[in-house]
């Protein structure tokens, strides 16, 4: 019975074939060939006779069905037929397959492991750095969001897993109003400044939130939020295990619920919303010298193992009943000495599947690749504490049973697998094959039928028709038998897959030597008889098997057991092994009722199919390892915010705080500018020859001002290397730094894995003056640590840019175009605005070179984050940050005025409209009224006489053009000169022009010229009688202050020398 057990388990492997009886059959039929191996093994002429008769008798006998499986068997015993090994050759051709199995196996594991280890060394240096990301594309055009399509979240250095986790949360709208209206008072931060670090993370997780509501961004950034959980595990950016960042997150955030709730008494949870929503008590009890004890334990995260089960249900049974229990679809019973019970379930009910076990003999954990089926509705009632009584009939029941399911499986399989011997066969068939015999009448050798056979046995006959005449040779007795084989028989025969096969001689089939009518009648009706009987029994035990299966299936399924649904919600995927992948996950929809997958940036609908596929296991290493559930019957936990009073549904801004909702809004603008910044970069750039040639002087003059400085540095590092030439090998990616030569500055080292570093904002003067404080600072640093550091460098910062306003403005040179500071002091902005600007800068991602710059730049991040919104007034700040937005486009307007001649003027005319709004706030922020008013008096000028000059050439297509400057530039500008205060010279210029063409009017011109001079002659003369309508100038060129710093001293240097002076 054991061999019989060993076979059936081999050929289940080795087939996939799970149904006894099927694989029963096969062998039966497949036996036939044991018998042509015997007779032929003593008899070796007409091998391939022999055996081709009883396969063509199996194959017209056998279901289609299981053709492959037959395939496989005829083959492993006519190789053994023909290479006459004495061994048992079914085991034989099992066991080789099995090893060859195993070996491949064995291979796949090394394989993956080496895999795994190459991952695990690489996953923790390699980062993505922008635009690397999954659909995160260069062009920030790419970036804007569609409609109220939802936002993604950007992967900051291996943080996938931030992004699945924070996007379950978010799109659980109960969880999103508790985070968007959350406040403390002045009091409790009084009172709570231990846990300001706390509060510091529901700060960035609110302005988060606010984002993903009401961004015009497609993907937003978390970095602020993400580098606090970092810190709170002191380590780099190597991925960690997800579980423990979960649980710290759903801490802190019931830490700062708990302060918003009681103050700083962490005793009374009970007000916390944070408790109220995603934590349940369960009571645990166990027997003890026959009393039953008990007590009540809080969870939050509920943690499932996957080994050995098959579907949620099946797990949650193993990890809340550790006694003695019968599982569904499982063979298996779970052993201990303790029960537990739910006596409160929580709104959202979260499940941590263990996915991960540690091997022992690799000496690291290894992820659990076994498939785990869950439902998107499981009703929780068999688990509560309330129905215990119930349930634990129902599980009585499910033993008796499964009890009675064995026992009706065994009587089956007995009918199935009949006989004393090793080899056994249905009963049934074995009447029926004793019928036949006992019916069957002897009859003579006749020639076989023609039959058409698949391509899988042609194969077979293929193989038998390729043994070599040495291999037939060998096997044939000494004999002349042997040598009788015709020569026809040992030629291969080349036939197509189409093709039939000739007909071969039938052995004769057995039957009885003699038999009475009598006894045929009597025995006939007998078998008959019994295998009717046979019959009847197994279709009894068919229907005892699928009603008890039945039963078993619908024993927690009536109403009494349905009144606790829980819907699933949210599926976190995770793909690749135990120490590095990547994470994702599947939301559902509850407005629209869809799957949505959100996979860092990228969010897309998807289906309960794909879901399936990704989050079930055990086709690929993508499974999923939480998987949220939440009420079905609170319908608040999922409805969006209403307004009092009309009632109606809140969605995008109208949802947020006020506070919030400016932020937002202020991000938006930062947006635009982006996005206008970089088409004018990008869409508008200049020639690429210039720009190069000029590239390589600028380079050329800066190599030059530090050559000093870079040979000392180059001679330092020479001295290095020689001490340690093996070191640069062995650093690991991570670790690697490389010089970048910033000007004012000089060499600074930067680490190949800097998040955010950006090369040319680094070369900004602005950028320049934090680095060099930043170095100045390094003594104090080091004694007292960052924040005495930030502290350093914030007043040398400071200092500098405030002796730089204390410098006045030449016509080449203006200081406000250098730093934002500049002009804020020059124009006594509130001091709230100056520190928080500069602050601002000290937290610029672009500081991510080194530690001690990283370690600066947190610092003053945190303390950005502890600046309250009733601190600031958001309004006035953004207001002074808009006027030097405008300071500078009127002096871009103004150099590309001063750069292009022909549309100077409508420059000009704009400069000087926008900087008189500027003046009007103070002297110093705007740029000198006169200067625009004399290079506009210029420009209008030359280009009025332009326009004149084309005028008299009696030209038709030159007097157009020369009315159409008119009419778009010359005249609009006099309207503007004469509706504002006008200066004498300004007053001379317009009498001049207006005297050049009423002088015209005595002057002989044809009937064209006449009559477009008196069409624009009265706009000339009267400049008050219409409204002015500036034509809109072209997008100007890059508006940063450096960039200004530069143009205007090339400008100057044109207008005032003979050289010309290209500007960029």
């Amino acid at each position: 019975a054991s061999s019989e057990c060993n076979l059936m388990r081999n050929l289940r492997e080795i087939t996939g074939i799970q149904d006894l009886q099927l694989l029963q059959s096969t062998l039966k039929v497949a036996g036939r060939l044991r018998v042509a191996r015997e007779v032929s093994g003593r008899q070796r002429t007409g091998l391939k006779m022999i055996f081709g008769s009883v396969l063509d008798s199996c194959i017209s006998y056998l279901p289609l069905a299981l053709l492959p499986l037959f395939a496989f068997l005829a083959m492993s015993w006519a190789v053994g037929l023909f290479s006459g090994e004495p061994r048992d050759d079914l085991q034989a051709a099992i066991e080789l397959s099995l090893q060859e199995s195993q070996n491949a196996q064995t291979e796949e594991r090394e394989l993956n492991r080496a895999l795994e280890a190459s991952t695990e060394e690489s996953a923790a240096r390699v980062k993505r750095k922008r635009c690397e990301n999954a659909g995160e594309s260069c062009s920030p055009a790419d970036w804007i969001r569609l409609d109220d399509w939802p936002v993604g979240i950007r992967n900051v250095g291996n943080t996938c897993w931030f992004s699945a986790v924070i996007q379950s949360l978010f799109h659980l709208p109960v969880f999103r109003r508790l985070v968007l209206s959350y406040c403390l008072s002045e009091q409790v931060l009084e009172k709570c400044k231990s846990h300001s670090r706390n509060i510091a993370f529901m700060q960035e997780l609110r302005c988060l939130f606010a984002l993903m509501v009401g961004s015009t961004r497609r993907f937003v950034d978390p970095s602020a939020a993400v580098e606090l959980l970092r810190d709170a595990f002191r380590t780099s950016e190597a991925q960690q295990d997800v579980s423990e960042f979960t649980h710290k997150l759903l801490d802190w955030l019931e830490d700062a619920f708990q302060l918003a709730a009681n103050g700083n008494n962490p005793e009374d949870k009970q007000e916390n919303p944070m408790v109220q929503l995603f934590y349940g008590t369960f009571v645990a009890e166990r027997v003890h010298e026959g009393k039953i004890l008990s007590n009540i334990e809080q969870f939050g995260q509920y943690p499932l193992q996957v080994n050995g089960f098959n579907n949620l249900d099946e797990c949650l049974e193993g990890a809340m009943v550790e006694g003695e229990i019968e599982i569904l679809h499982s063979d298996q019973m779970v052993s201990s000495g303790q029960e537990r019970w739910f006596s409160k379930l929580p709104p959202v009910l979260t499940f941590e599947l263990s996915r991960f076990e540690f091997n022992q003999s690799l000496g690291r954990p290894e992820k659990i690749h076994k498939k785990l089926e869950f439902p998107q509705i499981i009703y929780m009632d068999r688990y509560l504490h309330k129905n215990v009584e119930q349930t634990h009939g129902r599980r009585g029941e499910v033993k008796r049973l499964k009890e009675q399911l064995t026992l009706l499986q065994q009587k089956l399989e007995s009918y199935k697998n009949y006989g004393s011997g090793p080899v056994k066969y249905p009963l049934a068939d074995m009447l029926q094959y004793v019928l036949e015999f006992a019916t069957t009448k002897p009859t003579s050798m006749v020639w076989g039928d023609y039959h058409c056979i698949s391509a899988v046995w042609f194969s077979l006959y293929s193989s038998l028709s390729f043994i070599s005449q040495s291999d037939l040779g060998d096997m044939a007795p000494s004999d002349s038998t042997g040598s009788s084989i015709s020569t026809a028989q040992r030629t291969p025969i080349h036939k197509p897959f189409t093709q039939c096969r000739p007909p071969i001689e039938t052995p004769i089939h057995p039957a009885p030597h003699s038999i009475t009518e009598e006894e045929l009648r009597f025995v006939k009706g007998c078998l008959q008889r019994w295998r009717m009987e046979v019959e009847n029994n197994i279709n009894e035990l068919k229907a005892g098997i699928e009603r008890v299966s039945q039963d078993l299936e619908s024993m927690y399924l009536d109403s009494s057991l349905c009144q606790v649904p829980y819907r699933l919600h949210a599926v976190l995927v995770h793909e690749g092994q135990a120490s590095a992948g990547h994470y994702w996950a599947y939301i559902y929809d509850h407005t629209h009722r869809r799957w949505l997958k959100y996979n860092d940036v990228m969010v897309t609908e998807s289906s309960w199919e794909e879901l399936v596929r990704d989050s079930y296991g055990g086709m690929t290493n993508a499974s999923a390892y939480c998987l949220m559930y939440i009420n079905d019957k609170l319908p608040h936990l999922i409805s969006e915010d209403t307004d009092d009073e009309t009632g109606q549904v809140l969605q995008g801004m109208d949802s947020l705080p006020p506070i919030l909702r400016r932020y937002v809004r202020e991000d938006n603008r930062w947006f635009q500018q982006e996005l206008r910044e970089w088409e004018e970069q990008f869409c508008q750039r200049p020639p690429e020859e210039p720009q190069v040639l000029e590239d390589e002087v600028k380079l050329e003059d800066e190599a030059k001002a530090n050559e000093a400085q870079a040979d000392s540095t180059a001679e330092s590092e020479n001295a290095t290397s020689h001490n340690a030439p093996g070191e640069a090998a062995e650093t690991e990616p991570e670790d690697v730094v490389s010089e970048v030569e910033i000007p004012n500055v000089g060499k600074i080292l930067v680490r190949s894995d800097a998040d955010g570093y950006n090369e040319e904002m680094m070369l900004t003067p602005a950028m320049q003056g934090v680095i060099m404080a930043i170095a100045k600072s390094r003594q104090v640093f080091d004694k007292d640590g960052p924040e005495a550091g930030l502290i350093k460098a914030f007043h040398e910062e400071y200092s500098r840019l405030f002796e730089l306003s204390q410098e006045e403005a030449t016509p080449q040179q203006d200081p406000r175009l250098q730093h934002i500071l500049v002009y804020f002091f020059q124009n006594k902005a509130p001091n709230r605005v100056i520190e928080r600007t500069l602050l601002e800068q000290f937290g610029d991602r672009n500081l991510s070179f080194d530690d001690r710059s990283i370690s600066i730049m947190r610092e003053a991040r945190g303390k950005l984050r502890l600046i309250k919104p009733e601190d600031m007034d958001m309004e006035e700040y953004l207001q002074w940050h808009e006027d030097y937005s405008m300071f500078r486009t009127v002096f871009a307007y103004l150099l590309t005025g001063l750069e292009q001649i022909r549309e100077s003027l409508n420059y000009l005319a704009h400069a000087y409209q926008d900087n008189e709004s500027l003046l009007s706030g103070g002297e110093k922020k705007g740029v000198e009224q006169s200067l625009i008013a004399l290079y506009r008096r210029k420009c209008l000028k030359e280009l009025e006489e332009s326009a004149a000059t084309l005028f008299r050439s009696a030209e038709e297509s030159g007097v157009a053009e020369g009315v159409s400057i008119m009419n778009d530039s010359v005249i609009p500008c006099m309207h503007l000169i004469v509706r504002d205060s006008m200066s004498q010279e300004d007053l001379d210029m317009i009498e001049a022009i207006r005297n050049r063409w009423c002088s015209y009017l005595g002057q002989d011109m044809d009937e064209y010229q006449q009559e477009k001079l008196g069409e624009f002659l009265p706009r000339v003369l009267d400049c008050s009688s219409e409204n002015v309508v500036l034509k809109e100038p072209p997008k100007v060129q890059s508006k940063s202050p450096h960039d200004l710093c530069s143009r205007l001293a090339a400008v100057m240097e044109s207008l005032h020398s003979s050289s010309v002076v290209i500007v960029k």
